[in-house]
């Protein structure tokens, strides 16, 4: 059974909280007034309010811890060892688009390790949580990484480059070499919720080049704590320093096949 800390639930709070501010522009997405960062990468007022509340939320309940999140300046905290690492709102362009298919991703890093983490997808309703050593767990529900072995029956995701990204003709290649092998390939737009699904087992495999750290933190935890294997697409490099990101289920066979395929291509 779950056992929360006080850490955990003070990420929840602040999650839950920014989640009814997020719902409540999301069915008026129309209204939003929203402004172009780049091609296919835009951050809106919805986007900066969500943050807002977090911060507010964990800094007040923690003072001395540090910050780094997507839409503020970092703060380097009285206690240098702890950082909070936010993306208040992972899948913007699906939100900004009406997809319900988004989430708010909070991980708590000590000592440059990540030691506990939320993913929660207000649409859904489902909370996604780890902590370091202590499994990973959706709506109090103990989480475990599929157990499939052959390719035919697997489902991979990745991120497909858009707008000025250089990277497509590497990516098209590395899923024009994996499509043949597996049972179909996803593109969900939000790489938070691509590990929490890893971790829930419904998806087998997931890779992604050119994340930013508050993409992929929390989810590293939680893929790791359901019993996935995960690494830095270049072998020997960690993933949250370099945002390029290769993980499967817990079969070593299938993580040394697929991690092949990319990384031959690279």
């Amino acid at each position: 059974m779950q056992s929360n800390t006080a850490n955990l639930n003070i990420m929840t709070k602040a999650a839950r909280k920014a989640a009814r501010s997020l719902i409540r522009d999301f069915n008026e997405v129309e209204k939003l007034q929203v402004v172009a960062k780049s091609a296919g990468d835009f951050v809106s007022k919805a986007d900066i309010r969500a943050e807002t509340i977090i911060k507010d939320e964990l800094l007040s309940s923690r003072p001395s811890y540090g910050w780094k999140a997507e839409e503020s300046s970092e703060i380097i905290g009285d206690d240098p060892t702890r950082r909070w690492i936010v993306d208040p709102l992972d899948g913007t362009t699906n939100f900004l688009h009406g997809l319900p298919h988004w989430a708010i991703s909070i991980a708590l890093e000590h000592k440059k390790t990540i030691v506990a983490a939320i993913i929660y997808d207000p649409i859904k309703d489902e909370l996604f949580s780890a902590e370091k050593g202590d499994g990973a767990w959706v709506n109090g529900q103990r989480l475990r990484v599929s157990n499939r072995t052959k390719f035919q029956e697997m489902l991979f995701v990745t991120g497909i480059p858009y707008g000025e990204a250089t990277n497509l003709a590497e990516s098209l290649r590395e899923i024009n070499s994996l499509m043949p092998m597996c049972a179909g390939l996803r593109r969900s737009g939000s790489a938070a919720l691509d590990l929490a699904y890893i971790g829930a087992g419904r998806y087998d495999g997931y890779w992604e080049r050119n994340l930013s750290i508050w993409d992929i933190a929390a989810g590293t935890l939680i893929v790791k704590e359901a019993g996935g294997i995960i690494e830095g697409i270049e072998q020997d490099t960690d993933p949250l320093f370099t945002g390029n990101i290769i993980c499967s289920n817990n079969q070593q066979a299938v993580f040394e096949k697929f991690s092949k395929i990319i990384r031959d291509l690279t």
